[in-house]
């Protein structure tokens, strides 16, 4: 393959690097956000869990206190937790995919920059 050819396909593998960097990074991100809203909504659970019976229960929705049924409030803290844990475990295969094709990349940049390197080399 001419050197040519090679440094154009290492400009394409890099750029492919970069964008597997980036989908990293966005799903880095999203984890992070889960992890908060896990943790905000155990807390929210734990509270919950302190009520008694005739406490009565306000959700915010805007600027507004709307009364809420205790019951119908827990199962929804249930629900979101289920629904946030299963996002996590989706994003935490997501990252590991990424990972994985980014490390194959790396190494074939690693390739393809020691080819230059050799033709460079024979041609001086």
């Amino acid at each position: 393959m001419s050197l040519l050819a090679l440094q154009e396909k290492l400009q394409i593998a890099s750029k492919d690097f970069q964008k597997l960097q980036s989908d990293l990074s966005v799903a880095v991100d999203a984890r992070q956000r889960l992890d908060a809203q896990l943790s905000e909504n155990e807390m929210v659970k734990k509270e919950f869990a302190l009520l008694k019976p005739g406490n009565e229960v306000y959700k915010q929705i805007g600027p507004v206190l709307v009364k809420q049924d205790q019951a119908e409030a827990k199962s929804n803290v249930d629900t979101r937790l289920e629904f946030i844990r299963g996002e996590i475990n989706r994003i935490e295969v997501q990252i590991k995919d990424v990972e994985t094709k980014s490390e194959k990349k790396k190494l074939e940049l690693v390739e393809m920059q020691t080819a230059i390197q050799q033709q460079q080399e024979q041609q001086q």
